[in-house]
Parts: structure tokens; sequence; C-alpha cells
């Protein structure tokens, strides 16, 4: 019985406001004016009579900002949720959401890639743009790294999305992690400190503040493929692999949920290196094949479930066939 006289105030508040619009506001000032709102959708007078929804037009709404000093000051104030940390904001400003404290990162010199004589270290604000144009980088894995990127959406985008930002998302449809997945990488993060990127992409996402991103010089060739709709879209599916050492890792993204490494428990690929190129054909045909009926994938309105298992067995066919030097 509570709740019904407060159901009663709001019928009557809605009618008497249509009535006031009815009759004291002239027909050519009723266009678009809202005389409801609840959950983001609008109740909009069109004339006299008519009256239709409409979805609000939603936009990122910052309340505070703040370019801290240290990460220990980002990873203090980060802790609330309504705080972010931020990053290119490419996919951040396009969404509905209001944000309490806005934090950034540009200051501490994290925008840049160092090289040493056992690792790349990437700093989380480092652009995809600096990531595609680095030459040591793309020399050591055969140009698989500017391969992933050059489809990605356009030059000023790559420009203003970071590698931290790519990372820590774990999006489903990001070549990058598809890409970074594949070779022997690390993450650096403020808490927690060192752990392996497959570790961290499995994770829950938590509060803690992704610092760099470490690529290990381990002797590697790798290859890296995707499947697009058109040049510049998001990918349908993507495909790395790579020989780290003796040990072959395929990565499979997009599917459409977040990229994932193939557990090759039959070993098939096992000793891959020292294979004649006959026992290599075999091998690569039989793991494209078992890939296929191992990664899970779906469908949604880039791609269908059907067509996405097929796109696996064959762009992990003609990776394979390229790490192994049977196609160009």
């Amino acid at each position: 019985m509570a709740a019904y006289p407060a159901a009663m105030f709001f019928m009557w508040n809605f009618l008497i406001k249509k009535l006031w619009i009815f009759f004291c506001i002239p027909d050519k000032l009723k266009l678009s004016m809202p005389i409801y709102r609840k959950n983001g959708t609008e109740i909009i007078c069109v004339n006299r009579y008519h009256f239709i929804k409409r979805k609000e037009v939603h936009m990122l709404k910052i309340k505070s900002y703040v370019r801290v000093n240290s990460i220990a000051e980002a990873y203090e104030l980060n802790q609330k949720k309504s705080a972010c940390v931020l990053g290119g904001m490419v996919w951040l400003k396009m969404g509905n959401r209001n944000v309490s404290t806005a934090i950034d990162l540009s200051g501490l010199g994290l925008d840049g890639i160092q090289e040493t004589e056992d690792e790349y270290v990437i700093g989380c604000m480092t652009t995809l743009r600096d990531l595609e144009m680095n030459k040591s980088l793309n020399e050591w894995t055969h140009g698989a790294v500017r391969e992933s990127l050059r489809h990605i959406v356009g030059v000023q985008f790559r420009n203003c999305a970071t590698v931290g930002g790519s990372v820590f998302g774990r999006y489903g449809f990001s070549d990058v992690l598809t890409m970074l997945l594949s070779l022997d990488t690390w993450v650096d993060l403020y808490q927690v400190g060192r752990i392996t990127l497959s570790e961290f992409v499995n994770q829950k996402k938590d509060r803690d503040i992704l610092q760099a991103v470490i690529i290990r010089k381990t002797p590697l060739k790798s290859v890296y493929l995707s499947q697009r709709n058109t040049e510049t879209d998001f990918p349908v599916l993507t495909c790395a692999a790579s020989l780290i050492g003796e040990t072959a890792r395929t990565v499979i993204g997009a599917r459409p949920g977040r990229a994932m490494i193939v557990e090759d428990k039959a070993d098939i690929l096992y000793g891959f290196e020292e294979m004649t190129r006959k026992e290599k054909e075999k091998a690569v045909q039989e793991f494209a094949s078992y890939a296929a009926e191992h990664v899970p994938v779906g469908g949604n309105m880039r791609g269908s479930k059907e067509y996405r298992r097929l796109l696996v067995e064959v762009l992990t066919r003609r990776a394979w066939e390229a790490v192994g030097g049977m196609k160009e």
C-alpha cells in the first residue's frame, strides 16, 4: 500500500505536465520538448496529439581531473570505483560514464620504449603508432608487430590509443592483445609487480595500475594474420603464431571473446623446427583442425559462429605455414 501514493504522484505529475504542454504551449515550441525522463529515455512531444520515445545523447562526464606526480598517487586515487585512469581516451569518450576522478599519467615519463640486451620495456602511455614504427621491435618480430597494428582504424587513432589502455582493457577485438600474447610478454603492475601477460589476461579487473609491458628477447619466429570485412574495421578473427625458442605458441583473438592461447595438448607441433617439409605440412594441417575443434567461438554482426570456426582453421594453417617457411 505504501507504493500506491508514490505511483499516483508520478502519474498525476506526468498528466499535469502533458496537459500543460497541450493547452499552454504553441505547437511550434512543442517540437522535441521532453516531458518525461527515465533510465536515459525521453518521451518527446511532437505536437498536440503525438508523443514519441527517444534515447538521450550519452557522454563522458568528468568531475575532477588530476595530473598525478607519482604512480603511488595514481594508485591511491584509483581505489574509488568511480575513478578512472586516462589513456588515449579513444574508447572511453565514446561511452556514457560519470567519472569522479580522471587520473592522468602523462607526466610520469611512461610514454616510451626502452630496449636492453634482454628485453623491450614499453611504457603504458606509449601510443600504438610508436609501437608500430619501432624499427628494432619490428625487425625482431619479423614485422609481426607492425602487421598487427596497421589495420587499427587509422594513423590518427593510433597516435592517441595507448598500449596500456589496449592491454588493461582486455578487449575481445584487440589485435594488440593477440600479438603480445604470442610473445614472451610480461606486465609490470604497481601493486603486484611483474606477472606474465597470459596470467594477467585471465584475472578479474582490479584497481591496480599497469606501468609497463615487457617483451623478453627470447629467440623468436612470429607471424600475425587477421580477417576483416573492411580494411580498418574490427577484426572478424585474429591469429598469431610464434616459435619462442623451441616452444610453439598459437593465439586466437576476436572470437569474438578476448584472445586466448591454444594449448597444444597433443604435442602436434612439438619439435616443429627440426621437422622435414613434408612433416611440417602434415603437422600444420593436423594442428589447424585441432585448433578449430578446441577454440570456443561465437557469432556477432561481423561473422557467424560457423564462419569463425572455419577462419580458425584457415588462419592457423596459413600462420604456421609462414612460420615454417612453407609460404611467403
